[in-house]
């Protein structure tokens, strides 16, 4: 991989173009094209020591996608705790990047606070804004992960609004056109532009496991849109049996089936080693070996008392 690294950095020259005048071409000796294949890799690899960085800050957790960091930190100390850790690690993350000519942007820097109805509430009455540098990073109530909209409450329901109104326009768009499509072509329509989005590419409809009925109730409103669409059904007709025949599961059976799916490929060690080591079988616990469950195959769930910590055991 070396060799074809330097293969393709060899002999490439940019030019500039302003005001339709072009400079002449220069030659390029580092650095990688923007949106060219490998440059997700080259990037890595020129930042994959960020996590000596956060090693040093036990309390840290720092989840890493290309150019995304998070920083995630919870400390039996108190809010204010927390706040210090944050602001001491966001600094050495500062330093890291002055000595990597890289510029980090405090105006693309979010902070969320997830817990409870009742702690929200007791934070909403404390100062837990966190300072980037010269600038002051005010909590925001939810943020976007990945294309996943987290909410403070881990509720879900602004991700769900978001998804249910894209689905509904690409819907509405679609009908203008349906009479001139056959039942084939609307299925594959549906499938591309609709049903991806419910389940959002592969495994990722699985942060809504747990979710009360009301809050997935306007997933399934447009799967049932969605399947009238297909075969030509007026608003008001069942669509129990149109389900059944174009062999779509309803939105918790497609959460059910996704998780399935993601413990599968734990169990044949077909995802990434971090899901893995998330994952602990009973048989590897101490003193739970002889239980039935062990010798089922089952894995250990860890025990919440309140809604909002199964939800966060889930993420």
């Amino acid at each position: 991989m070396t060799g074809l690294h330097l293969i393709y950095l060899a002999g490439l020259r940019l030019h500039v173009t302003v005001n339709s005048q072009c400079s002449l071409p220069a030659s390029l000796v580092c650095g990688v094209p923007q949106g060219s294949v490998l440059g997700p890799v080259e990037f890595i690899i020129y930042s994959e020591d960020l996590e000596s960085v956060t090693d040093n800050i036990p309390p840290i957790l720092p989840h890493f996608y290309a150019d995304d960091t998070q920083l995630l930190s919870s400390s039996p100390d108190g809010v204010s705790a927390v706040c210090r850790v944050l602001e001491h690690c966001v600094h050495d993350v500062q330093t890291w990047c002055s000595s990597r000519r890289l510029q980090l942007n405090p105006t693309k820097t979010e902070l969320i606070w997830f817990g409870s109805q009742v702690n929200l509430e007791h934070l909403a009455r404390t100062d837990v804004s966190v300072c980037v540098g010269q600038t002051v990073i005010q909590p925001s109530d939810r943020v976007r992960d990945l294309g996943v909209i987290l909410d403070s409450s881990l509720s879900m329901r602004q991700h769900i609004a978001n998804v249910t109104s894209t689905c509904f326009f690409h819907l509405r768009r679609l009908r203008k056109i349906g009479k001139v499509l056959d039942q084939d072509t609307r299925n594959r329509l549906v499938c591309a532009l609709i049903l991806t989005r419910l389940d959002y590419i592969l495994y990722c409809n699985s942060l809504f496991a747990g979710l009360p009925d009301s809050t997935l109730a306007p997933l399934q409103r447009v799967l049932h849109a969605a399947a009238r669409f297909v075969r030509g059904l007026q608003p008001r007709n069942h669509v129990t049996a149109t389900l059944m025949a174009l062999h779509c599961l309803p939105v918790r059976q497609r959460i059910t089936y996704k998780l399935c799916c993601l413990m599968h490929g734990v169990v044949y060690r077909h995802t990434p080693g971090y899901l893995c080591d998330m994952v602990v079988p009973v048989s590897h616990l101490p003193g739970r070996a002889h239980l039935r469950s062990a010798q089922r195959g089952h894995f250990d769930v860890p025990s919440s008392r309140t809604v909002f910590g199964s939800r966060q055991a889930l993420f």
